[in-house]
Formats: structure tokens, C-alpha cells, sequence
């Protein structure tokens, strides 16, 4: 039960990171490629996880674990950065924040195919609930959207799941923010290369906005956040943690509002007491 509650403290804290994450992006590409941004924000992270690292002379993974750190990459530093920077052109940060609560689903059916996890059937009914619940918020009018922008989404939550429930599994050996630093040292070679070719062809005009929304999420998003998450999904469970992912969109929501001053549904207050509900059911039968 102590790890249990140690697991959906950290996950809460990872959620309440990541929220911002969204808003964030949606002001550094008003300054930045979707290209720049994306290894930028992966390069800056991997510095911050080596020096890690090799601070406290953290054991380098195991070949058998390459294959985990690589999905890992994939997904997490690579799939959902990129693909939600390209969003981001065609949909606005409140569109877009509400298909993060389709990513609950997503890590859970990642967590019973990668990670070996059974939840009861009842855990299922619910996170589908809560999952529907997202979707036809999104699809009522929680934002302008378009269908680019609309796929482009989808998959970045399905590459988002993917990275996370191999992640929290790995979790469980490497330990959380051992985990997103190794994946993002296996990223680096690939990233940097990128992010010097993709180097704005002039400094100026790029306003204070965009490099605060780059620092958010090279630190935050890309590095902070996942030291929490991963080890509240390994204490708590994947699938069960995982739920507190269907809260995340709402935060980004108020975020989106207060903060870019993007136009935010009422029906949000309404949505945002049922998916909770979901949530707490979800945890009780995971």
C-alpha cells in the first residue's frame, strides 16, 4: 500500500510536469522549427542526464536492455516531441491537450503487451470511459482543429504509450530517471547532428516566449518530469498509475487559457468531474 501510494504521489507530481508540456511547445514553434525543437530539447536533456550519471557513477545498462532504451527513445524523445511540434502548426495547444487523455488506454494496452500487466476487466470499462470521455470533449469543440493535426496526435499518443509502459517496466531495474537518461545518451548521436543542420538561419526575432517555452520542455518536459513518472509507474503500477494521465489534459487546458489566452470550453468543468471519477475506479481495479 506505502509503495503504492509512493507510486501515484510521484506519477501526480510527473502529470502536473508534463501538463505544461503542450502549452509550452505551442509557444517555442512560434519561434522555432518543429525539426530544431525536437533535438534541441533532446540534446539538452541528454546533457542534464549524463552529468547525472556520471555524478553518481550509475552502472551502464545491460546490452539485453538496448532494445527496451531504444523503444524508449523512439517514442518518448524522438516519436511524441516531433510529432506534436508538426501538431502544433495546424491545431491550437487546447485541440491538441485533450488526446493526451487517450493515453492512458494507450499505455495500459502497451503495459499488458510489453510489460506482462493483467488488470481486471472492470479497469478496462472505466479507462475506456475516461478515454471516450477525452475524445468527445475534443471532438465537441475543445479548440479548432484539423485532420492533419487531429492524426498527427493519434500517433504521437500511441508512440507516447508505447515509450511509457517500456519505460516503467525497465523502470523497475534501471530505476525512473536512469531510464529517460540512457534513453536520451542513445538518442544523442541522431539528435545532435539534427539539431546543428536544423539551426535557425538568423537569431533574431526569436522573442523571450519561445525561449522559455525551449527551456520548459529541454528540462522539464524531457528530463524532470520522467524521473517522477517512470518511478511512480514502476511503484504503482503501469496501467493503474497510468490513469492519472486522463487528469493531465484538463491541467494543460488551464494552462492553455491562463497563460496563452486560448479559448477553453465550459463543458471542460463537466468533463473534467467525470474523468476523475474514471480515474478513481480505474485505480481501485487495476
Amino acid at each position: 500500500m506505502q509503495a503504492a501510494g509512493n507510486g501515484w504521489g510521484n506519477g501526480l507530481l510527473g502529470v502536473v510536469i508534463f501538463s505544461g508540456s503542450l502549452p509550452a511547445t505551442r509557444v517555442a514553434v512560434g519561434g522555432f522549427s518543429a525539426t530544431f525543437l525536437t533535438s534541441a530539447r533532446a540534446v539538452i536533456a541528454a546533457l542534464l542526464g549524463a552529468a547525472l550519471l556520471a555524478l553518481l557513477h550509475q552502472q551502464r545498462p545491460a546490452r539485453k536492455d538496448l532494445a527496451s532504451l531504444a523503444i524508449v527513445s523512439m517514442g518518448v524523445v524522438i516519436g511524441f516531441p516531433l510529432l506534436t511540434a508538426l501538431a502544433l502548426k495546424h491545431i491550437t495547444s487546447a485541440h491538441s491537450i485533450v488526446f493526451v487523455g487517450l493515453l492512458p488506454l494507450a499505455t495500459a494496452i502497451f503495459a499488458v503487451l510489453r510489460g506482462g500487466e493483467r488488470p481486471r476487466p472492470l479497469f478496462w470499462l472505466f479507462s475506456i470511459v475516461g478515454s471516450a470521455t477525452v475524445a468527445g470533449f475534443a471532438l465537441s469543440g475543445g479548440g479548432a482543429g484539423s485532420l492533419t493535426g487531429d492524426l498527427l496526435m493519434v500517433a504521437a499518443i500511441l508512440l507516447c504509450g508505447l515509450g511509457y509502459a517500456e519505460g516503467a517496466t525497465l523502470s523497475r531495474r534501471l530505476g525512473g530517471w536512469q531510464v529517460i537518461s540512457w534513453a536520451l545518451i542513445l538518442a544523442l548521436p541522431l539528435m545532435l547532428p539534427v539539431a546543428i543542420l536544423s539551426l535557425p538561419p538568423t537569431w533574431d526575432g526569436i522573442g523571450a516566449p519561445a525561449w522559455i517555452g525551449l527551456a520548459y520542455v529541454s528540462v522539464f518536459s524531457m528530463f524532470v518530469g520522467f524521473v517522477f513518472w517512470y518511478r511512480g509507474l514502476a511503484l504503482g503500477g503501469t496501467a493503474s498509475v497510468g490513469q492519472l494521465q486522463q487528469v493531465q489534459p484538463f491541467l494543460g487546458l488551464a494552462l492553455a487559457g491562463l497563460v496563452l489566452h486560448e479559448p477553453v470550453a465550459w463543458s471542460m468543468i463537466a468533463a473534467t468531474a467525470l474523468v476523475v471519477v474514471c480515474v478513481a475506479f480505474a485505480r481501485r481495479f487495476a
